[in-house]
């Protein structure tokens, strides 16, 4: 295929995949069961692309994750999660051990497999999605403490998961010892945390410094700073995944130039990142082998969704109150129990030990992404029939108030930065003195460094930098009012002149 043949078809499916995502918001389900169906008819399926590397799915899948992550810390609100951060944390540790566990051993001795496969499968199911969670409940009135958890959760538990999956599927068929397998996870979790908490603040400190000469630089700058932490804590044999979402958290939460503008480049990056990711996923499953992976992956995934996820949940409340976090309802518990959605990420996971060549993997590979499928399809749709049913629900709880910097050329109108330069007559006129057009206003001004929302009688002093919107119509009459009154003053008409270049 040539380089313009996979431009297009590649445009072809990013496009197809955005319109795809009216359909998914308005019928609750997560995007992703929609992607995959474009990998999948991409694939053996459909157009018979082929695609069969584990190993290339593997590393790509981890890039897309990252980038996923650290869109997930850039937008989540530390002010909102920081209460449920400590239960949040003890799910993705405590809660994640208990599930892999309370899979392993059913599934050991019902689908008759060896005792490694048995805690891979439990390992790989283990996390929640970000992207499934943050597509879904973000849209759901819920209470801060809730959603604050399960959103911190699905950021924290990648780390863990990750390491458990690598670590098992490098064992092989010999049962790792317990004490070196909690000392490595520890040592990696633990070098991850600290370059997270190390390049996000130093991050943070150096933007809010350092005057780029355009404003698109700064987004890039983040992502490339979030990068820099999941690379650096990597080849520190830590965890660049906890790396890279502490950093995105920091950074997200800072007081940094274009934080609306980096917000959107984020989310955009993300849902490109989505999008080639599922489409991937799809093109490396084959549907053909789907079917004999239907019995056993209900079976596993029934035992994480009915076992599992409700023991972590209760264990985690339980280990929750000895630390002082308070005793979670019996209510919240299943509702965290059935949001606990899966996506990428398990099917992400199960690439690992297949590229390790783990006997049997492509049949874990096959098992989850039927379990994703399956409960997902079962599982999203009804999260807000859940909340009402559990009474979990705040109607009256407002939404997150989105403030962003729209384009202005959507709304027609310009945003005029004007700096009023040393012997200009603008000097001492009156802001109602300019007679602006009715269609524009002065709406901010600076002086010395500091802002200020100008009344009619402000008087415009040398120096200062005016912030004007106008419509498109009457840009060039504001334009030349301005320039007519800098020239020759409030009475720039009387005397001719019109302001023109």
């Amino acid at each position: 295929m040539t380089l313009d043949v996979l431009l297009l078809a590649g445009a072809v499916v990013v496009i197809a995949a955005i319109i795809s995502v009216r359909v998914a918001h308005r019928s609750g389900l997560p995007s992703l069961l929609l992607f995959l169906g474009f990998g999948l008819l991409l694939g053996d399926a459909g157009l018979g692309i082929p695609f069969s590397d584990p190993g290339l799915a593997k590393d790509v899948g981890f890039l897309a994750l990252a980038v996923i992550l650290a869109e997930g810390g850039l937008t989540t609100n530390w002010r909102h999660v920081r209460r449920s951060v400590p239960l949040a944390l003890i799910l993705a540790t405590v809660g994640v051990a208990v599930s892999i566990l309370a899979v392993a051993v059913p599934v050991r001795f019902l689908l008759g497999v060896d005792t490694i496969t048995a805690l891979i499968i439990g390992a790989v199911l283990a996390p929640t999605d970000a992207a499934a969670v943050f597509s879904v409940l973000r849209r759901l009135p819920l209470p801060p403490r809730l959603m604050g958890t399960l959103e911190a959760e699905s950021g924290f538990n990648d780390a863990p998961t990750v390491l458990a999956v690598v670590l098992l599927s490098s064992a092989a068929h010999e049962m790792p010892d317990l004490g070196t397998f909690l000392l490595e996870t520890g040592a990696e979790l633990a070098i991850g945390a600290a370059v997270g908490l190390a390049v996000g603040p130093a991050g943070a400190y150096a933007l809010r410094r350092i005057a780029l000469p355009v404003s698109g630089l700064y987004p890039i700058a983040v992502l490339a700073l979030t990068l820099l932490s999941y690379a650096g804590g990597a080849l520190l044999h830590g965890s660049g995944f906890l790396a890279i979402y502490l950093t995105a958290l920091i950074l997200g939460n800072s007081n940094l130039p274009h934080r609306a503008t980096t917000r959107g480049f984020a989310e955009g990056t993300a849902w490109l990142a989505q999008i080639g990711l599922f489409v991937m996923l799809g093109l490396l499953a084959s549907p053909a082998e789907m079917a004999s992976a239907l019995a056993p992956g209900l079976i596993a995934g029934t035992v994480m969704v009915v076992v599992a996820r409700p023991l972590a949940v209760f264990s985690s409340s339980v280990l929750g109150q000895v630390f002082r976090q308070g005793w979670v309802p019996w209510r919240e518990q299943a509702f965290l129990s059935w949001a606990g959605l899966r996506g990428a990420i398990p099917i992400v996971l199960a690439t690992i030990p297949w590229a390790a060549g783990v006997e049997g993997s492509k049949d874990i590979f096959n098992e989850v992404f039927v379990i994703v499928i399956v409960f997902t399809l079962v599982q999203g749709p009804t999260l807000p029939l859940a909340a009402r049913l559990l009474k979990v629900g705040s109607p009256g709880e407002a939404h997150e108030l989105e403030v962003e910097a729209a384009p202005l050329e959507e709304l027609n109108a310009n945003l005029l930065q004007v700096t009023v330069p040393l012997g200009s007559q603008l000097h001492g006129v009156e802001i109602f003195e300019l007679r602006l057009p009715r269609d524009a206003q002065v709406t901010l001004v600076v002086r010395d460094g500091r802002p200020f929302v100008p009344a009619e009688t402000t008087r415009i002093r040398a120096d200062d930098q005016l912030l004007l919107v106008t419509t498109a119509a009457t840009r060039e009459q504001v334009e030349h009012r301005l320039r007519a009154v800098s020239r020759r003053g409030k009475l720039a008409g009387w005397y001719g002149e019109r302001g023109l270049e």
